[in-house]
């Protein structure tokens, strides 16, 4: 097991299922304590039994991204519980995908307020620990949708396309703090992104292309793991990677 992974402090924000559980699994397995937030209490506590059935550090606090005292409150819960915090992963996130004439302006500010507005409040939190510390890692989830622009997927691609670049601005200001920043940023992953589609065109094609495509999550824990298991004065800026056989 890798030993820079081994005793860090994880934070993992959307940690109840999906990207969020299964990296909770890969860096629980590698020595790393575990501390989750998601709105669905009860599989968080599930998830954290599972954790400590198997050897692991892990707990747990209900936490509502677009909140930002939850989130904060989340990251303080992190440090008080084991001393500081290493690794945050701002993970939440939705995917409404409609045409913009669908005028599903709910769902847009739904995005905006999780997509957005979470991982910035996940950075007001984690940034001064990391800062008194000198020292931490924050890894913010994009897609392949924040580098590229798809009928039906404006707003979700708006808001993946400011996650990187609120990532590369936090990267460029917190170098004198000894911090590392990563984008990473996955193609057609399983999860349940797709079931957050409400509009009825747009939810049959995206579930009948990931049931073509799509990678099991534990590909975007790799690629955490990767990121946080290189050496200290290792940055990894930003991961893309897509199933073999997604062309967009």
């Amino acid at each position: 097991m890798s030993t820079n992974i081994a005793g860090k402090v994880v934070v993992i924000t959307g940690g109840s299922s999906g990207l969020g559980a299964a990296t909770a699994r890969r860096l629980s397995a590698a020595g790393a304590k575990i501390v989750l937030g998601a709105r669905r209490e009860d599989r968080l506590n599930e998830l954290v039994e599972e954790l400590k059935q198997s050897g692991g550090e892990a707990v747990a606090l209900k936490t509502d991204v677009t909140d930002q005292a939850q989130v904060k409150r989340l990251v303080d819960f992190a440090v008080e519980t084991f001393g500081r915090i290493d690794v945050l992963i701002n993970n939440a996130g939705l995917m409404q995908q409609s045409p913009l004439e669908a005028l599903k302006v709910a769902e847009w500010d739904n995005m905006i307020d999780v997509n957005v507005k979470g991982v910035l409040y996940g950075i007001a939190a984690a940034l001064p620990h990391m800062k008194s510390q000198k020292s931490g890692h924050i890894i913010n989830v994009s897609s392949v949708a924040g580098h590229k622009v798809t009928p039906a997927g404006v707003v979700y691609c708006a808001t993946k396309h400011a996650v990187r670049a609120i990532s590369e601005g936090l990267r460029s200001e917190v170098k004198a703090y000894n911090m590392r920043t990563t984008i990473i940023s996955p193609g057609a992953v399983d999860t349940e992104l797709p079931s957050h589609i409400t509009h009825q065109e747009s939810h049959a094609g995206i579930n009948a292309y990931y049931e073509q495509v799509a990678v099991p999550a534990d590909s975007f824990a790799r690629a955490v793991a990767f990121a946080i298991e290189q050496p200290d004065d290792i940055d990894i800026n930003e991961i893309l990677y897509r199933p073999t056989m997604q062309e967009l």
